[in-house]
């Protein structure tokens, strides 16, 4: 019953394009503008007999900390199960300002088996230019995944501090250059000519298919909040290729609007489908589905799913329509 339910079951996803678009800041992002990552190593205690059993590393960095304390130690280690040694990450975002707080992922990289009730001592996180941008420390939360919880992995809200701004020269900026998401031509094309228009000039050029430089305007010379405020929420209807995914093991069928079917025939054990010429008539058979040539894959797919195909086989129908060069798009098969 569940094997016949399931056959019978496939999700059709219709990717169409809506009067309305999409706003640029949507489909586009500004070059420099970006979150940069922050890495840090790093030592957590006060764990329950769970930490690092005999690693070197981690007895030798837990030494070292205790030297540079004021604590001196006879053994140039020590071994302790209530400490470990972590790897610390983070997202740096653009525009950070020294004082604001960042949420950090915390990481066991020895052979410590939870984190549970650990507190991070004080770490630096650096970028990857080697500068210290970021303090951390602070009690771990513990992840999970569904029913299972990570214990060798946790998060600390707002566990560390940015300890330098992020250097821009936003506001007095020339040129501004955007990236397109899905770089795409032809949406390029329609980008600049609604910008011109936004801003009633020609300030707007593509140097590619993904990449739109915007010339500042005069009025808005020294403006550059204002300027990108002004164009981010224009919209734009994006363009995309004639695609179709198909994902074998779940039977979804993702369909983009563009893709289109050529005159074609096709016999799949009792299921006959013919895609016919527009002057040509209908032709009757027991278990048939007749369309005009031109048709979507959209409008195939529903033509199909009416007569009860299953996924496994709509799937094989459509490899099959590619492989005869009558379905103009691509077939991506995950």
């Amino acid at each position: 019953m569940h094997k016949k339910l399931y056959s019978l079951i496939a999700v059709f996803l219709f990717l169409t394009a809506t009067a309305e678009g999409a706003r640029l800041k949507d489909i586009a992002s500004i070059r420099g503008v970006r979150e940069n990552q922050l890495i840090g190593y790093g030592l957590v205690v006060g764990l329950k007999g769970t930490g690092d059993g005999k690693s070197e590393f981690t007895s030798k960095s837990l030494a070292r900390m205790m030297d540079k304390l004021g604590v001196k130690l006879d053994s140039p280690s020590i071994e302790s199960k209530n400490v470990a040694a972590v790897i610390i990450t983070a997202q740096l975002p653009s525009f950070a300002k020294s004082g604001n707080p960042l949420d950090v992922s915390v990481s066991s990289v020895g052979d410590a088996s939870s984190l549970e009730g650990g507190t991070l001592l004080q770490s630096p996180l650096r970028a990857a230019n080697e500068q210290v941008y970021a303090v951390a420390q602070g009690s771990i939360l513990l992840g999970s995944g569904g029913k299972e919880v990570f214990t060798t992995a946790g998060r600390i809200p707002n566990g560390a501090i940015i300890e330098k701004d992020v250097s821009s020269d936003f506001s007095t900026r020339k040129l501004f250059r955007l990236t397109l998401h899905n770089p795409d031509f032809t949406t390029a094309a329609r980008a600049i000519l609604t910008i011109n228009k936004e801003l009633g000039g020609q300030y707007a050029s593509a140097k590619d298919s993904g990449t739109i430089d915007l010339i500042v305007p005069n009025q808005f010379e020294g403006k550059g909040v204002e300027l990108l405020a002004t164009i981010e929420s224009i919209e734009i209807n994006p363009d995309m290729k004639a695609k179709v995914v198909v994902n074998e093991r779940t039977g979804t069928v993702v369909v983009g609007e563009k893709v289109r079917i050529s005159k074609v025939a096709i016999s799949h054990g009792n299921l006959s489908v013919k895609i016919k010429g527009k002057s040509e008539k209908d032709s009757v058979e027991e278990k048939i589905t007749v369309l005009d040539s031109g048709v979507s894959v959209g409008d195939l797919v529903q033509a199909l799913n009416k007569l009860g195909i299953s996924p496994k086989d709509l799937i094989t129908l459509l490899q099959s329509i590619k492989a005869a060069g009558a379905l103009h798009g691509e077939l991506e098969i995950l």
